[in-house]
């Protein structure tokens, strides 16, 4: 039984670090294992090093939503591509990551709400997308057991649902049977040069001659990154989250409104939030960086609960360089699970139990939360570090990695092999964050 608030399917690492390989991944979360499977299957010879366990972190603690609607705009081609591959994803694996195309439908219950998802409507129109706004009578097709007071709800048919806590393990499965080394538990160190190139990564238990690293830490990419001199713009946030048991007559499809959002699982139970809200404990970060993330705060402050507690201390004590023969941070903590907060739990219950009144008698099975890494303009990083040949950097997906996941691993994959990429890959550039690391820098 996992001693984490969140259980995930265990998944045995590699015993034997190989000597050397073409790429190594930092990280084993949703975009370390689809990079990794993407990389296999091509035949190329790749080792994925997760400090702790396959999807210990956010990658088995979000919603488990893969949806389209309500991206950004410059999100939005790669969000459409993942869904589609999401929708293969069993079939290619051999595996069930519990992937199911069920719609995720979003509700309006004021003015303001029903204006933006009007006006989304168009931007999914404009880039093919099936959402649209539901008839009074589809509504109540759709979403049983509502009590009313819907002013509009925005549909998309082709998105759907997976179970994070199985969907990891299953793909990194399938990695290994294509060839990919899989370490767990084998936290790395730092990366080395050769005549100004990737040469290898230097892990906890040894050093890996390689050509090509991808630095797919999530939250920890940041302090990685800043070991090697390298300024990710990066901060954390919290999300909490629960499960629920006891409620029975709503739809299979997530839902989401202004102040909550569910979704049915498996098991039979529920995934529970308050939707729009999440913690943002203040960090010695969050001033390094205030003025770049400064802007977003200005949108977006109504969605975040900040604090000043003993994180800051925590993150202040953290040690911020080492040498490559020294432990480090990665490796005094395994598996960042932060406590949960019940205090969301109880919201989330209320807003549901107002919309739909069979949340009334929902028991709570399981609390839990998870840290998610955000940009300042939170659309992540998927590209190489030109003034380091043979880095590449994909973090700072924003609460959005599980279901681009797919998407971006591809893209990954494609920017390292050079293969033509299947969007635009200048939007996830790190130049845009980081000119002094753009293409032109190098």
């Amino acid at each position: 039984m996992s001693t984490l608030s969140i259980p995930v399917a265990p998944f045995p690492g590699d015993d034997t670090l190989p000597a050397a390989v073409d790429v190594v991944i930092v990280g084993g979360g949703i975009i370390g294992v689809t990079t990794a499977l993407e990389l296999a299957e091509r035949g190329i010879s790749v080792a994925l090093c997760e400090k702790g366990v396959i999807a210990g972190e956010q990658s088995s603690r979000n919603w488990g939503w893969t949806r389209q609607m309500g991206r950004d705009e410059r999100e939005l081609p790669l969000c459409m591509h993942s869904v589609e591959m999401w929708s293969q994803m069993n079939e290619r694996i051999g595996r069930d990551t519990g992937w199911r195309r069920t719609g995720i439908s979003y509700l309006s219950y004021n003015r303001r709400d029903l204006k933006g998802w009007l006006a989304w409507e168009e931007i999914g129109r404009r880039h093919g997308l099936d959402a649209r706004m539901l008839s009074q009578a589809e509504i109540a097709e759709k979403l049983p057991g509502n009590n009313g007071g819907i002013l509009g709800v925005l549909h998309t048919a082709s998105d759907g649902r997976a179970e994070p806590w199985i969907a990891g393990p299953a793909i990194a499965e399938a990695a290994r049977e294509k060839g990919a080394h899989i370490l767990t538990g084998c936290a790395v160190r730092t990366v080395e040069t050769a005549a100004g190139r990737v040469s290898a990564v230097v892990t906890e238990r040894g050093t890996i001659r390689c050509q090509a690293a991808v630095v797919a830490g999530g939250i920890w990419s940041r302090l990685f990154l800043g070991n090697m001199g390298l300024d990710f713009p990066q901060l954390k946030v919290i999300g909490p989250v629960a499960c629920v048991d006891g409620v029975e007559g709503l739809t299979d499809m997530p839902v989401g409104a202004g102040d909550f959002a569910y979704r049915k699982r498996l098991d039979g139970g529920f995934t529970v939030a308050v939707r729009n809200k999440n913690l943002a404990p203040l960090t010695p970060d969050h001033f390094r960086l205030l003025t770049e993330f400064f802007p977003t705060f200005l949108t977006t402050w109504r969605e975040l609960s900040l604090r000043l507690n003993g994180i800051f201390l925590q993150e202040a004590m953290i040690r911020r360089s080492w040498r490559a023969d020294e432990a480090t941070p990665f490796e005094a903590c395994r598996v960042m699970d932060p406590p949960a907060v019940p205090g969301f739990t109880r919201k989330a219950l209320k807003n549901l139990g107002r919309a739909f009144p069979r949340f009334a008698n929902a028991r709570v099975r399981r609390e839990w939360a998870g840290v998610m890494d955000a940009t300042p303009d939170a659309i992540p990083v998927i590209s190489p570090v030109h003034t380091v040949p043979g880095l590449h950097v994909a973090s700072g997906f924003s609460g959005h990695g599980f279901g681009i996941g797919p998407g971006a691993g591809q893209l990954m994959a494609d920017l390292i092999t050079g293969e033509p990429t299947r969007v635009d890959a200048k939007v996830f550039d790190i130049s845009r964050l980081r000119p002094r690391y753009g293409a032109t820098a190098a």
